[in-house]
Parts: structure tokens; C-alpha cells; sequence
């Protein structure tokens, strides 16, 4: 058979129609996409729809392995972005009324035929062992409302994740009027395209996805800036800035350099970027700095400070190490929105150590109020675009109208969570808030360290312990067992993998044989409950509220 690769820019309707039976292979990762991916999405195509719904708009590309003569698809690349699609046409469907429904219902599956002697099929199929949740849970209509009442903890993460996501997306149109969702239906698959790649043999498609995911030899934004930067001085100058430049470059790395961009962007720009990184510079950034100028005064300067607050290496006389804790805690965070308003603080006082020791205590404490919250990215650019114009403007970031202040709702709405089921959130989410706990709890103004290469997050109380056990014993009531299972007084660290048969242990062996490695535990966190002779309801809640004060101190909460 003859290999051909093509490459065409199909609209949903398209990808979602007979054309194409999309099938995801089982030794592709899991789904992965977060909610913050997905309400990034989203809002990006309301923005679309509402200023400019009569022009395309490009969600990428996705590689396929399929003959020309038939529509079974392997998809190669790109499986994350079908899902999410897939999971949009679904609440969209379930939202909609009649007739619109049954025409939304056509891209989610085909019907069948009995003329032809065919079934009814869903358009996407994800991974063997997610294929049925899926089918069951999002593409079959009352699926998805069943979903969302499903208690989280017996979910696999992959699995945990689409219900987050299906929430989020369900939340956000049920807010929407009939018509927006009309709205946003006709311009998903009319006007969303993807350029779909496909190759009639596995070999080609690989070497399809392995070229475009290979970022060294993209030709990034940051290339074209140059050649347009560099391009506009004279003829003696170019090689000389041309050498510095790849100099902030080659110190930084390729990926870092980009995001240095994206973060200078953010400091200029203050918002959310809505078009392309290379299109919002060149106007806001290049247009109004000479060549030089920004390479001597901007570009060099913050990619200074960038290094800086990324690798938490501020260098003083004094005091350098309470400023590198605090850039290091907010390291571990999932997201990096509060590096720009750090790199535009560290450039104008770099040389005032009291002052960055304020304010990175203090934006510590906002970015984990955002995390601890879990506010979405919108809310935090607008929040971090208006400290970065407080800071512009000279103004004192410590003084209560601030916005790197937490407002006294947001304080109370932080200490309800601390006080909530803390282990019902992503893995990545939990660990890092009991990392930071456990920093609070070590000696005072040390903070605790991490190096090791595991980290996980383990219950006191098992989740479900035994019939016969001293648990059942201390927790009869099954209501007040389970109030107590993911509050933050029965979690732990540990160093190790988890171990689903010592997760019911007896408490006595289970501090001896798990909670510790050579008679010590590396967290002060757990070494607390080391030195507990029993674990009840009493115990708890004295743990409880030791462990919330700890929060409220550091934090400023009350």
C-alpha cells in the first residue's frame, strides 16, 4: 500500500462526523487536562463568539493513523483536545432543548442502521480502560448529572479529572442563557477548526508527532522577535546585541527563555493573552522600546530577576534565606501567574532586602489563598495585573487596600477550606498544602526541605478499615468516621510510594512499619503522630485546631 501523510483543516463538524471514527489507543497516557486547561478553553471561545463569531478559530492540530478508504482513526496526537471537545458536545447536548439537542447528538454518536446492519456508535472512544466510564458517564444522555453526584474517592485520577472538568464546563453554561449556548454550539462546529494530520501507517504518523513536538527545532515566537529586534539596528550593532541576546538565552534554556517572554508580556500588557505571544509583544513592548533600550534595559534586567524568583537565588548581605523560602513555596505551585508581579517587584527594589522579604511573604500568602480556593487563572491575571499596576505606581503593597492583601472574605473563605476535606483534591493540590503545612510545624524560621523524589499524601484513619479493627472501636459512628477521613488532622507525608494493604494496618504497627523508615519519620508532620498512643475523635480535634492556628498565624487569617 502506498504511505500518504495529509494534512487539512477540518471544522468540528467535520471531525465529529462519519468521516472520522476517533479512537484513542491503550497505550496512550491517561486524560490529563485540568480544570484551569479547560476554563481557559472555554473562555476563550466565549471571547471568541462575542467579538469576532464570524471568523475561524484554530484549537491546533491532532495526528491520525487512517486509510483513505475508511474513517477508522487511531489518534496519535491530540487526544487530550478530543475529549475535552467531546465532553463540551456532551453538556451542551444535555443543556439543550429539542430539536437542538437531537442535531448536537449527531456529532457525539452515529446512529445505526439496520438496513446497513450497523449499531449506534460513539464518534470518540477513549483508552480500553476508560472507554466504558466514559461512554456510560459523559456520551450517554442523563450520564453526565449522575456523574457529578458520584462520591470522587472512587474514581481513578484520569476519571477524577474528567468529572472536574465536566463540572466546570456543566457550571459555566448552566450560567449562560439558551441563546449563548446556541451561540457558543454553532460557533464550535462551524468556526472551531483543527488541522488534522493523517498518515496510512503508524511509522509516518510517529515521525509526524515526534516533528512537531520536538521544540528544538521549532521556529518559536521568540526567533521571529529576534530577527525583528536585532533586524532593526545598525549593521555594528547587530552582532554585538545579537551575541547578548543569545547569551540571556543560552544562561536561561530555550523553554525558560520563552516563558520569560510570556511573563514580560504579562508585566507590559496586564492581561490575559488573546492573541498570539509574538503579536501582543511587537505592539505593546517593541513598538514603544528601541532596540537597544530593551535589550539593555529590559530583556537583560528581567531575565535577571526572572532566574531570580525561579530559582529562588536572591543573593544579601542579610536575610537572603527568608526570601528564598518564600520564592521556593511558591515554586510548588501549579501554576506561575505570580511570577510576573515578583519579577517586576524584584527589579525595582532588588537591593532593598526588607522590602522583599515583605512582599514575598505576602504574595506567598495571596498565591496560596488563590490556590487554597482554587480560583480560576482569569480571576488571578486580573487580580496579579492589579498589583502589577500598585507596584508601577509606587504604591506600598503592604498596607490593607492593596491588592497583594487578602480581603477578609477571602481570608474566611481559605480557612473554610483548610477546614474542609483537603484530600478530596487533585494529588498535586493536597501534597503541596501538607509540604507547606509541614514547613509550619518543623522549627520555627527553618522551614522544612524536600529532596526526596517521593512524596505522597496518607491517611491516619484508614478510608475504609477493617470490621474487626481498634479503628472501628475508636470511630463507631460512621458519620462522624467519615467527616474526619480528608480533614487535614488525619494526613500525613510520607517518603515512599503509597501501600494500599499498610493503609489498614492497625494504628500501633502502622506508625512502626510505614510511618517511619529506620525508626524516624523525615517529616515533622508525621513525627507528630508518632508520639500519639491512640488515635480517637478527641485527638483529632485538638490536632485539628492546632494545625488550622498553624495556618491562621502564618497566614494572617483571623
Amino acid at each position: 500500500m502506498t504511505q500518504t501523510i495529509k494534512a487539512n483543516e477540518r471544522d468540528l463538524k467535520t471531525v465529529f462526523s462519519d468521516d472520522y471514527l476517533l479512537r484513542i489507543p491503550v497505550y496512550q497516557r491517561p486524560y490529563a487536562w485540568t480544570t484551569e486547561q479547560v476554563d481557559e478553553l472555554l473562555d476563550d471561545l466565549f471571547n471568541a463568539v462575542a467579538h469576532d463569531e464570524d471568523s475561524p478559530y484554530f484549537l491546533g492540530s491532532v495526528v491520525l493513523i487512517k486509510s483513505e478508504a475508511a474513517p477508522d482513526s487511531e489518534v496519535v496526537d491530540g487526544q487530550q483536545r478530543l475529549t475535552t471537545l467531546a465532553m463540551l458536545l456532551c453538556v451542551l447536548r444535555e443543556l439543550a432543548s429539542s430539536p437542538t439537542d437531537e442535531e448536537i447528538d449527531a456529532f457525539i454518536r452515529e446512529k445505526g442502521n439496520s438496513l446497513k446492519g450497523t449499531q449506534d456508535r460513539f464518534r470518540l472512544r477513549l483508552r480500553d480502560r476508560d472507554a466504558e466510564f466514559f461512554a456510560e458517564h459523559v456520551q450517554t444522555r442523563g450520564g453526565i448529572s449522575k456523574l457529578l453526584k458520584t462520591d470522587s474517592t472512587k474514581l481513578t485520577d484520569s476519571q477524577n479529572r474528567i468529572r472536574d472538568n465536566l463540572s466546570l464546563v456543566w457550571d459555566a453554561l448552566r450560567l449562560r442563557t439558551s441563546d449563548e449556548r446556541e451561540a457558543l454550539t454553532k460557533f464550535a462546529v462551524q468556526q472551531c477548526f483543527l488541522v488534522v494530520v493523517t498518515a496510512t501507517d503508524r511509522d509516518s504518523a510517529y515521525r509526524i508527532f515526534s516533528v512537531m513536538n520536538d521544540r528544538g527545532l521549532d521556529l518559536s515566537p521568540t526567533d521571529i522577535l529576534k530577527a525583528d529586534t536585532i533586524g532593526g539596528l545598525q549593521p555594528q550593532e547587530q552582532e554585538s546585541y545579537g551575541a547578548k541576546w543569545e547569551a540571556i538565552e543560552d544562561d536561561l534554556g530555550r523553554d525558560a527563555f520563552r516563558d520569560l517572554f510570556a511573563h514580560i508580556r504579562m508585566i507590559y500588557v496586564k492581561t490575559k493573552l488573546r492573541r498570539t505571544l509574538q503579536a501582543d509583544f511587537q505592539e505593546h513592548v517593541l513598538n514603544e522600546t528601541p532596540p537597544t533600550e530593551f535589550i539593555d534595559d529590559v530583556l537583560g534586567p528581567f531575565a535577571r530577576d526572572y532566574g531570580t524568583v525561579r530559582d529562588a537565588s536572591y543573593e544579601s548581605t542579610e536575610g537572603a534565606e527568608a526570601v528564598n523560602r518564600h520564592l521556593r513555596y511558591l515554586g510548588r505551585l501549579d501554576n506561575f501567574d505570580w511570577i510576573p508581579p515578583a519579577m517586576a517587584y524584584f527589579k525595582r527594589y532588588g537591593e532593598e532586602q526588607a522590602r522583599l522579604l515583605g512582599f514575598t511573604k505576602d504574595l506567598e500568602r495571596l498565591a496560596y489563598g488563590f490556590f487554597v480556593r482554587r480560583t480560576n487563572v482569569n480571576e488571578r491575571i486580573q487580580r496579579y495585573a492589579e498589583v502589577l499596576n500598585f507596584i508601577e505606581d509606587g504604591g506600598d503593597v503592604t498596607v490593607s487596600e492593596s491588592p497583594l492583601q487578602l480581603r477578609d472574605e477571602e481570608k474566611q473563605e481559605v480557612r473554610q477550606q483548610l477546614d474542609g476535606p483537603v484530600y478530596t483534591w487533585v494529588p498535586v493540590a493536597r501534597r503541596v498544602l501538607l509540604q507547606r503545612l509541614d514547613s509550619l510545624v518543623s522549627e520555627p524560621d527553618a522551614g522544612a526541605e524536600y529532596t526526596h523524589t517521593t512524596v505522597t499524601v496518607e491517611h491516619v484513619l484508614p478510608q475504609g478499615p477493617p470490621a474487626d479493627s481498634e479503628w472501628l472501636e475508636w470511630f463507631p459512628d460512621e458519620g462522624e468516621r467519615n467527616a474526619w477521613t480528608h480533614r487535614l488532622a488525619n494526613l500525613v507525608l510520607l517518603s515512599r510510594r503509597k501501600n494500599s494493604q499498610a493503609s489498614n494496618w492497625g494504628f500501633e504497627r502502622k506508625k512502626r512499619e510505614y510511618f517511619q523508615r529506620n525508626g524516624v519519620s523525615v517529616f515533622p508532620l508525621t513525627t507528630q503522630v508518632l508520639s500519639e498512643p491512640t488515635w480517637t475523635p478527641q485527638v483529632l480535634e485538638r490536632r485539628q485546631r492546632t494545625l488550622l492556628a498553624a495556618f491562621t498565624k502564618e497566614w494572617r487569617l483571623g
